[in-house]
């Protein structure tokens, strides 16, 4: 394929977007000396919405007609016409912009707006606790959960606590509840203004012995552990009802001293070792305890890695990649492209050493951020962000011919507002529209696709869609992963009626990915949830200095100036998804300094597109609790950097995907990879 110049690209671009020389400012917009707002700073609470306009004045006062682009974080607060929405709680800036003719020479004035989103308020409070009854001599520990009027909880509430009698039982800051002595008392919790309290009786303790059950000699790092703490009284009898607390303690071996976290343990009993040394359990009830020591061993889970091909580039960035046997039985990949005039690249990568870049397809798009192959083979989809006539959807492509793709039809309907991701089954393809709901779309005739259905979640952005086993996975910011049934039936839900499961909120707020996982060997079904944060703000290093804030010292591949990549943070949020209806978080991926984008997981292995952190191969065997990244399940880690790329020297993976014992990857600075993890314990000759 005849490769564009990059100065062709500039000027097709320049074209497209309308960068070319404009016509004079405009005789109002020259008169405008200020932009005012209608207030000096926002104060919304969250999920409401509250009045807000700019208006551009002349010298005089008066108000000039004048166009004004009026923006803010789009995952924070939403700007419309005539208010401003909270999306999400804390603060932030409006920043306004008189928008004046490029070329023009005339400095655009600006206003900033504060923005304060508040929490809504407090409707109830509600205490949890563990045991229904409390013994003198023992602990149980109460939880709160503070709910707003729509239903929603507040995060994390500082609650004060109190002991009507604390002769009877005490009560610290934290809710755990200690009985002192027989006798009647009640625990009050209170939060912004609302309290709500819970009673007990205080009994005395009876005889009790203590055992522990479950405990090895010897297990591996990251390796979960279910202890069983058995109380029984003096006739025998388990006593389900005495509280147990549990702790734990950390011997360092030669060469683990300084370690941070050692271990984590919940009120269940079950242990996860961080690193390898002896650990021990105890369990308590009331004046009794058991414990049991084990030696954790090193995971010991690490594997080379080589590269075996590449498709560099260097003149536009890579978006995402998908992997796919032909009908024809060769091997394919297809990738997108960020800024580039609107192409998608195709691969013949049946020999993954010497990947062949055989045809592209240019569709009026700024940006195809996302490309897909149906499971089948039948067809590609390459999404569409930044038509020239604002009209985005899709383009479908016909792969009956894998070697001579051709386009099949260009689809629009209820998508026009901009393709971002999308999720190709065999017969239904799921696209986002506009960041703001997904349509289903019928793909039985590429040549003639029917809209079917579609679902748009409430009050929330869409990020993503994933869907396995008839279930829908939407990845949607602030209101975390959104599940629906599109087909499997058992909440009566199709692709024709999709119907609402339920839905998961991550502490970041910021879902950008979502990926469901059965493991075999448990029998648990997890959903990886994978951040997208674009920015380091508030962290000790909050990334590369800039010129005045602004992106003038960015990679320039006309000259080859500049090349500070983009810094990022995030992580992975592990979910047990067993039981749909109550999914609970249980452990995470977490690598400092750097943020995760796309993923795939496949026989028990995480691989993970975690942008400047390269792209990063993870034990996930087994039951899953605690930090991954510290518990030694990290099995490889490859940085893709090219000096030729379009940012040089700079990792920035987007995507990934295992496909027939190979990892292709999209590093959007410098094209497409294929590494292999080598086989552990290679005879030596």
């Amino acid at each position: 394929m005849k490769r564009t110049p990059p100065s062709a690209v500039v000027a097709f671009l320049s074209l497209l977007f309308g960068l070319a020389p404009a016509p004079a400012i405009s005789q109002d917009a020259a008169r405008v000396t200020r932009l005012v707002p209608s207030v000096d700073r926002v104060v919304v609470a969250l999920g409401a919405q509250v009045p807000f306009t700019v208006s551009a004045v002349d010298a005089s006062g008066s108000t000039v007609d004048a166009p004004i682009r009026v923006v803010g974080p789009r995952n924070s607060i939403r700007v419309g016409d005539g208010f401003v929405e909270g999306l999400a709680q804390g603060e932030f800036e409006i920043v306004a912009t008189l928008v004046v003719s490029a070329g023009s020479g005339t400095a655009p004035i600006s206003a900033r707006i504060p923005v304060i989103v508040e929490w809504p308020a407090i409707d109830a409070v509600e205490i949890l606790a563990e045991h229904s009854a409390l013994f003198v001599g023992t602990t149980t520990p109460h939880v709160v959960r503070a709910r707003h009027a729509d239903g929603s909880h507040r995060p994390d509430p500082t609650v004060a606590w109190n002991s009507s009698d604390p002769s009877v039982a005490r009560v610290d800051a934290f809710g755990n509840v200690t009985g002192i002595e027989p006798g009647r008392t009640a625990i009050t919790a209170s939060f912004e203004g609302v309290s709500t309290s819970l009673s007990y009786d205080v009994v005395p303790l009876p005889e009790i012995s203590l055992e522990l059950d479950g405990g090895p000699t010897e297990a591996r790092t990251g390796d979960v552990i279910h202890f069983r703490a058995v109380v029984r009284d003096a006739s025998g009898t388990v006593r389900d009802d005495i509280p147990v607390n549990w702790s734990h303690a950390y011997t360092a071996t030669e060469g683990m001293l300084g370690t941070a976290a050692t271990g984590q343990i919940n009120d269940l009993g079950t242990y996860v070792a961080d690193v390898q040394g002896i650990h021990t359990v105890t369990a308590t009830a009331g004046t009794v305890s058991a414990r049991h020591s084990f030696h954790a061993k090193p995971r010991d889970v690490v594997q080379e890695l080589e590269v075996v091909g590449q498709g560099s580039e260097d003149w536009y960035r890579t978006t995402d990649l998908w992997a796919f046997e032909g009908l024809d039985g060769r091997d394919y990949v297809v990738t997108g492209s960020k800024v580039s005039g609107g192409y998608a690249f195709f691969y013949d990568v049946t020999n993954p050493a010497a990947p062949v870049k055989y045809d592209s397809i240019q569709v009026d798009a700024r940006t195809v951020n996302d490309v897909k192959a149906s499971p089948d083979g039948r067809y590609a989809v390459l999404s569409r962000e930044g038509a020239t006539n604002r009209r985005n959807g899709l383009v479908i492509v016909d792969l009956a011919v894998p070697s001579e793709p051709r386009v099949a039809t260009v689809y629009e309907e209820g998508i026009t507002g901009g393709v971002h991701n999308m999720f190709a089954d065999d017969d239904y393809l799921y696209a986002l529209s506009d960041g703001d709901k997904y349509v289903i779309i019928d793909m039985t005739d590429i040549y003639a696709p029917r809209y079917v259905s579609e679902y748009n979640h409430p009050d929330s952005r869409i990020h993503d869609v994933w869907v396995a086993n008839g279930l829908a996975f939407s990845s949607e910011w602030g209101t975390g992963v959104v599940v629906v049934d599109v087909g499997n039936g058992r909440w009566g839900g199709s692709p024709d009626n999709p119907v609402f499961i339920t839905n998961y909120p991550t502490p970041s707020g910021a879902t950008h990915a979502a990926f469901p996982y059965y493991s075999e060997a448990t029998g648990k079904t997890y959903l990886f949830l994978g951040d997208e944060i674009m920015n380091r703000q508030g962290l000790a290093w909050a990334g590369y200095p800039r010129s005045m804030g602004s992106y003038a010292d960015q990679y320039d591949p006309e000259t080859g100036v500049g090349g500070i990549p983009l810094v990022t943070r995030g992580y992975i949020q592990i979910i047990d998804f067993t039981d749909p209806e109550n999914p609970s978080m249980v452990a995470r991926y977490e690598v400092p300094e750097f943020g995760t984008h796309n993923m795939w997981v496949e026989d028990d292995i995480l691989y993970q597109a975690y942008y400047e952190g390269g792209v990063r191969m993870v034990d996930v065997s087994g039951e899953l609790m605690g930090n991954l990244y510290t518990q030694g399940r990290e099995i490889a880690v490859f940085k893709s950097a090219s000096p030729a790329g379009y940012t040089p020297n700079a990792t920035m993976v987007w995507g990934v995907q295992p496909f027939k014992g190979h990892v292709f990857f999209a590093d959007t600075n410098s094209g497409l990879w294929a590494v292999k993890m080598l086989p552990r314990g290679r005879p030596v000759s």
